[in-house]
């Protein structure tokens, strides 16, 4: 590939090499899904009932949780994760310096104050070792992020967690189906909050859950999803007697519905084999891009003890082979209709937090540098092998054509 001839990009009036867009992270949905909706529509309930019921209960059977609160979105989750861990006005939480707004704006809605620290340049991941310095006395939980679907060294975090007294919340809202030393993400241990976005590896169009195994952390969090309400909708309306609830704290309206459930539960199901697809479409670009010396790609482990969920299949360019920026080579392969997408930015660089926190782009240099150099590629079971290739020809052209 190094050695490829380069032809006219499409960005400059060549022909692309697909005639039809590949867009990131389409869903893959079947005709289970959609009979599964369509039952819901016509059963008359299509709030948070029975079928998101459900649905925590097979999630925390896959994940290995005791208890799986849905919720609308990963972002609720972590936002309520903190409320039901104490966390406030004063405190600070600790996360990683490249991951998308949700993670630190949750910390910021609950009035307490996101500090960051750099990653691992290899991983991608928070540092363990940049999180231990940032603790100060106002410190009172650490948010790691299990980025693109990699696990992050849980042992370690769970250690320094322990042993400062701090509250652990993992954002996995890339990591549904990854495993850490055998055990699945979510396993419990500490609040797990998932995302089911749209292009998610298990999506409910929007939504999210909260693994736990602590129960009145659990019943807090359930709680302050549903308005304060000491019983929800389907407890209130689904029987044939009073059922009085109360407002018992000042809540908040986080929760699922049985219709996007439906779309969840058979999208949970098929999460193995999805699995496996994906894994054989990141092999088939490894061996592809393994030719390019100038392209540095997230390390995996090897599905056995440790699973990456591979929620992204993540490139990053070595700036000083190329002749435009990051942002251009995306352009340019969006022209030769592959849907390639950025994730992420370093957030410590968006407006919001460089201003209301005074941050410069190089107080966390690894993130920084990753977040002007990567990218990410289609790579979902919703694809064909042969988009997988359209993918590798539509990379092969642009990185040829800019490369020095």
């Amino acid at each position: 590939m190094e050695t490829a001839v380069k032809t006219k990009l499409a960005v400059d009036g060549g022909s692309p090499v697909r005639n039809r867009f590949l867009p990131f992270g389409g869903p893959a949905l079947g005709e289970e899904e959609i009979d599964e909706v369509v039952a819901t529509l016509r059963s008359g309930w299509i709030g948070a009932g029975p079928k998101v019921l459900q649905f925590e209960k097979e999630l925390s059977a896959y994940v290995g949780a005791k208890h799986v609160l849905s919720t609308s979105s990963c972002t609720a989750g972590l936002h309520l994760s903190l409320i039901a861990g104490g966390i406030g006005p004063g405190d600070e939480v600790i996360t990683t310096a490249l991951t998308f707004g949700a993670t630190a704006n949750s910390v910021v809605h609950q009035g307490a104050t996101p500090r960051f620290a750099d990653i691992d340049e290899s991983t991608l991941n928070l540092d363990v070792q940049a999180v231990e310095r940032a603790i100060t006395p106002k410190t009172k939980a650490i948010i790691p992020v299990h980025f693109g679907g990699l696990p992050v060294d849980l042992d370690a975090f769970r250690a320094l967690a322990r042993d400062r007294g701090l509250l652990l919340i993992e954002d996995a809202a890339h990591a549904i189906g990854a495993r850490y030393k055998g055990r699945p993400i979510g396993d419990g241990e500490n609040p797990t909050c998932f995302s089911f976005y749209a292009n998610k590896n298990l999506t409910t169009a929007e939504g999210g859950a909260v693994a736990v195994n602590d129960p009145d952390l659990a019943e807090k969090i359930r709680v302050y999803s549903q308005h304060g309400l000491t019983g929800d909708a389907w407890k209130r309306y689904s029987g044939g007697s009073l059922k009085l609830s109360h407002v018992v704290v000042p809540g908040y309206k986080y929760n699922l519905t049985d219709l996007q459930a439906s779309l969840g539960l058979h999208q949970l199901r098929k999460q193995e084999d999805y699995w496996e697809i994906r894994e054989r479409y990141a092999k088939i670009y490894d061996a592809a891009f393994a030719e390019f010396s100038d392209v540095r790609r997230q390390p995996r482990p090897d599905g056995v003890l440790d699973r990456h969920a591979l929620h992204l299949y993540i490139l990053r360019i070595d700036p000083a082979a190329y002749t435009v920026c990051r942002n251009q080579i995306v352009e340019a392969l969006l022209a030769e209709n592959i849907g390639a997408a950025i994730h992420y930015r370093a957030l410590h660089t968006h407006p919001y937090y460089a201003e209301r926190f005074g941050y410069q782009p190089d107080d966390f240099p690894h993130a920084h540098a990753v977040g002007e150099t990567i990218f990410s590629l289609p790579c979902t079971p919703g694809m064909s092998e042969d988009d997988v290739y359209d993918v590798i020809e539509g990379v092969t052209k642009v990185l040829s054509a800019y490369r020095r």
